[in-house]
């Protein structure tokens, strides 16, 4: 019988991260999640998507690994990336073959108030990350970038082959450095190395501080919406599921050492993962209100530093590598994430959201 490859997903109490391991225990794949909890936002959201996984918030104690009670295969561990010691053991007892490294210090806005904690993050954890796969070798090393690399690039739609030396965040700034130094891993080492840029991630579960799930407690709540740029802002807005259903693809999909005329190419390959098809900012809003029941106030307002106008992904190279392209549109995906809206502050799991 075939031995079940052992699956590590990093920032498993995230929102992208919850949704992999989620579709990883319906898969019957061994796998560990692993996160900090910090308090960016309210843990107790993530405390809720761990129990989603079968995971009791009581036993859970940091640097040791506990079992979901809904999946056995499926494991938790409490660990901070900076923590270089405790991963070492980590990876020495685990042994994992591939590993979906999703945890980061997000947002591009607290980015500006508080850059330590993506140095942290971001560059320490990652630089962790990366010796840890080099220390104990991995099949595939799958990470989270972002669609807020671009920066001021201006070719629409984005394409993988477009400049990125433009970042005008320092959020953008860390994740076009986990590229670079990613990719030096995967050259020196021939680490199997996929990056992954996520476009506005939407859905049940989502984070709180992006737009889909801010806007939705705002026209709830009768607090005003802050639209920048006067609300000419576009995005691609991609559904989880189909963020998922990529990654699930692209984990068996591990990049080679290919051979050139002149020179070897790296294990290494970046894909924009998003739907394809920005909509502007009004019409979410709008599709939020019939979904509420209820008008949302507005207040336009200027460009805010750090954003951009316009989010556009080429996924073409997605499609040809997977033969998968994201297709959920906005007015289906806002439609499936009300669904879960309306119902989790009625009926939370574990305790009451503040």
């Amino acid at each position: 019988m075939k031995k079940k490859q052992k699956v590590l997903v990093t920032g498993s109490a995230g929102f992208i991260g919850h949704h992999v391991v989620m579709a990883l225990q319906e898969a019957q794949s061994e796998v560990v999640g692993l996160d900090i909890i910090n308090d960016y936002y309210d843990p107790i959201l993530k405390y809720n998507r761990l129990n989603e996984q079968g995971f009791d918030k009581s036993l859970i104690e940091y640097g040791t690994c506990i079992s979901s009670a809904k999946t056995p295969s499926c494991q938790f561990v409490l660990l901070d990336l900076t923590d270089k010691v405790a991963l070492e053991k980590l990876f020495q007892e685990q042994q994992f073959d591939l590993v979906v490294h999703l945890a980061a210090q997000a947002g591009v806005l607290y980015s500006l108030e508080n850059p330590m904690a993506y140095v942290e993050s971001n560059l320490v954890g990652f630089s962790n990350m990366l010796e840890a796969c080099r220390q104990h070798p991995v099949k595939h090393f799958l990470f989270a970038s972002s669609s807020s690399v671009y920066g001021q690039n201006v070719e629409i739609p984005f394409a993988t082959h477009h400049r990125t030396d433009h970042p005008i965040s320092f959020y953008a700034a860390t994740k076009k450095a986990n590229e670079v130094m990613a990719h030096s891993y995967a050259h020196l080492y021939g680490i199997p190395t996929t990056g992954m840029r996520f476009f506005t991630v939407y859905g049940p579960w989502g984070r709180p501080d992006m737009a889909c799930y801010q806007f939705a407690r705002c026209i709830a709540e009768g607090h005003t919406i802050r639209l920048y740029n006067q609300g000419n802002m576009w995005r691609d807005f991609t559904y989880i599921d189909d963020v998922v259903a990529a990654v699930m693809k692209l984990l068996t999909r591990a990049p080679k050492i290919t051979k050139k005329k002149r020179a070897t190419e790296a294990p290494f390959r970046l894909y924009n993962i998003g739907n394809n098809q920005p909509v502007q900012l009004l019409e979410m809003v709008a599709l939020l209100e019939r979904g509420l029941r209820k008008k949302a106030n507005i207040d336009l307002l200027p460009m805010q530093p750090g954003d951009v106008p316009v989010t556009y992904a080429d996924v073409e190279s997605l499609v040809t590598a997977t033969g998968y392209r994201p297709r959920t549109t906005l007015e289906v995906g806002i439609g499936k994430f009300l669904y879960w809206f309306e119902a989790y502050y009625t009926a939370l799991p574990i305790e009451k959201a503040a």
